[in-house]
């Protein structure tokens, strides 16, 4: 648990809960500590729970992320729990069991969901086929509900040309999104470790602010992050 952040949750005050255990595998991913699942004797979410009622008042909203949080059955009472208590609740997500996206919508405020590619690039890129059909289902869901929701991309240079990018913001453009977020990935402590090698196009690099300039208007907000 991150016990406070005023980055996750949008003009938020909130603490970030990290659940173990994720179906996907992104070259890219920094968090492969976060990877295999566990079981818990609940100890965990006991001081969690003790820790949000200390907090009531002075934090604002709780975001639940991973690994991939939907993995886990317990995630609907957890997020429950939480609304009770009075905080605002955000999931992050990718997106690969949208049933359970849907039971959780109730008690949601606010979604950042993880795009990782365009159609079956996604699966490439995640290393799981079949997961971009159920990715494009939770995004369905996400537009017709709504709830307040962010769109995100990891770009790394070996699974994208500048290109594709522009190519999946405007499907995404034209599928509803409004909001968008492209964030840089990082090229050290990957999962992979040929992603820690640095395989930046130049010209890609240097010419993706432009391309977020021109994609500006076709969404509410669209942001570069690094």
């Amino acid at each position: 648990m991150t016990p406070m952040t005023t980055l996750d949750y949008p003009d938020h005050l909130a603490c970030v809960i990290f659940l173990q255990g994720c179906p996907l595998r992104c070259g890219y991913c920094h968090n492969a500590h976060m990877l295999p699942p566990r079981r818990s004797d609940g100890s965990e979410w006991q001081a969690i729970r003790d820790f949000l009622k200390q907090r009531q008042g002075l934090l604002e909203a709780v975001v639940f992320s991973g690994g991939e949080p939907t993995l886990h059955s317990a995630l609907p009472a957890a997020v429950c729990e939480a609304k009770t208590l009075g905080f605002k609740v955000e999931l992050h997500t990718a997106g690969p069991y949208p049933t359970r996206l849907l039971q959780l919508l109730p008690w949601l405020d606010w979604v950042g969901l993880d795009v990782k590619g365009h159609d079956r690039n996604f699966d490439r890129i995640c290393g799981r086929p079949g997961i971009w059909q159920r990715n494009r289902q939770s995004l369905t869901i996400l537009r017709d509900s709504g709830i307040n929701f962010e769109c995100r991309t990891t770009v790394h240079w070996r699974d994208f040309e500048l290109v594709d990018v522009e190519r999946l913001a405007l499907t995404l453009a034209d599928f509803g999104v409004r909001r968008y977020a492209i964030q840089v990935a990082r090229t050290h402590e990957c999962l992979d470790p040929d992603y820690n090698q640095t395989m930046e196009n130049a010209q890609s690099k240097n010419m993706l602010p432009k391309l977020i300039k021109r994609l500006t208007p076709y969404f509410d907000r669209l942001e570069l992050r690094s």
